[in-house]
């Protein structure tokens, strides 16, 4: 896999993507959120827009950064029922024992001539069947993944678009920032079902050896699935009662790192109050678990991401957590829900296209104003065939009180590219 930089530069994008032969630096410019159009103003055109937009994510408690971002939609664009163009509907938490439901939330979005693109965020198991269901009976429906828990080839063949966080890039660059910063162990902290999803087993099996290569000691742990029988409540108060005894364990120069949304903030709450390191979520954002973790109130700075970062950052440092705690500077969940939303929204006005990459992140770049990215199109391992509709990226680290670690410029060893996935 090439690395792919981007620019984007008041959304005009300078270079073209560049991911078998070559490769380009690029940089973020767009605009913040703040200066989008008013609400009024959105709502008045979407009045007269002959489509809407279907808008899928988790609720606040499993994934609150991936509904912000359709909120966001809503803010611009206006919701059906008011006449805008935007409808938004949740998964339910318990999306593994209630698959059918997911099924039916996305597939209803369906029922509605006018609608003419579909984003889901995250993309949970169900997701790819109820894009197929969809095809049969609207194949002029665009088909938009964020963050599939679904195997690639299984998104890839139900998707029209897969965009994911770079699961195997970010194996071996959030071993390399945990290093950065000054880490002899890492922990990585999941359960047999996130286990058995190829993007986050390679993504272990990658970390694994990267920690080997780097010299940390490799530590797998299991805690209980949010969405079994103990909920997402018994889930949080196993990592409150098992994080501090596993400081104890491996001392306080480890580094710690979950697989699930849920388990983010009290990890957080431990590690700050007890020690530990924390170079970034499996979904990166300064809302990802920050927040409560802290007790900070961010309701005034919502929106706002470098008043956000700059918030949380006073204080993680005023607890000590200078240069053991890092995040992406913008939200990834939010800014994939809403950038996704805003790429297909352009490509229905007929302002982007669905065979030009760039205009997907000129669409993202409305979120991640001056944002470092590095990515690609997923190559399986198994086979060295490149997909040409599911897209893998990632940011720099931001580290808490130190500022940005330089890890899109990492040079990740081939070797990590050619390691196979082994089902647990």
């Amino acid at each position: 896999m090439k690395k792919l930089w981007l620019v984007i530069a008041a959304l005009v994008i300078s270079a073209g993507m560049a991911f078998v032969t070559g490769c380009s630096r690029k940089s973020n410019q767009a605009g913040s959120p703040a200066q989008a159009e008013s609400g009024t103003q959105a709502e008045s055109q979407a009045a007269k827009t002959a489509y809407h937009i279907g808008v899928v994510t988790g609720t606040v408690s499993q994934s609150e950064d991936d509904l912000r971002g359709a909120e966001e939609l809503i803010r611009r664009y206006g919701k059906v029922s008011d006449g805008g163009i935007i409808q938004h509907v949740t998964y339910p938490d318990s999306f593994m024992d209630q698959m059918e439901t997911t099924i039916t939330q996305i597939t209803s979005l369906a029922d509605d001539p006018l609608t003419k693109a579909i984003v889901v965020n995250q993309g949970v198991p169900g997701t790819a069947e109820a894009f197929k269901r969809i095809k049969e009976k609207r194949p002029d429906i665009l088909l938009f993944a964020g963050e599939s828990h679904e195997d690639p080839l299984v998104i890839q063949q139900a998707a029209t678009l897969a965009v994911s966080a770079d699961f195997i890039s970010r194996g071996y660059t959030i071993i390399w920032a945990a290093k950065q910063l000054g880490a002899d162990t890492f922990v990585h902290i999941s359960f047999p079902r996130h286990m058995s999803y190829e993007s986050l087993g390679l993504r272990r099996q990658i970390m694994e050896e990267a920690c080997k290569d780097l010299g940390l000691q490799f530590v797998f742990v299991t805690a209980p699935d949010p969405t079994s029988d103990v909920g997402v409540a018994g889930a949080q108060q196993y990592i409150l009662e098992q994080t501090p005894q596993w400081i104890q364990t491996y001392g306080a120069n480890t580094a710690f790192f979950c697989t699930n949304d849920a388990h983010t903030e009290p990890l957080l709450k431990q590690l700050l109050e007890y020690g530990g390191m924390f170079v970034e979520a499996d979904l990166p954002s300064p809302l990802m678990g920050y927040p409560g973790a802290l007790g900070i109130d961010l309701s005034a700075e919502a929106g706002d991401f470098p008043a956000i970062l700059r918030k949380v950052e006073e204080a993680v440092v005023a607890k000590g957590g200078s240069g053991k705690f890092g995040t992406w500077a913008f939200s990834y969940g939010f800014s994939l829900t809403a950038g996704l939303g805003e790429y297909a929204k352009r490509i229905l006005d007929g302002a982007a296209s669905l065979s030009n990459p760039d205009d997907m992140y000129a669409a993202l770049g409305e979120f991640t104003s001056g944002a470092q990215w590095n990515g690609g199109y997923y190559v399986d391992a198994n086979t060295g065939v490149r997909a040409r509709n599911q897209i893998l990226i990632y940011m720099d680290t931001y580290v808490f009180g130190t500022g940005y670690l330089p890890t899109t410029e990492q040079e990740v060893p081939e070797k990590y590219y050619n390691i196979t996935f082994n089902k647990q």
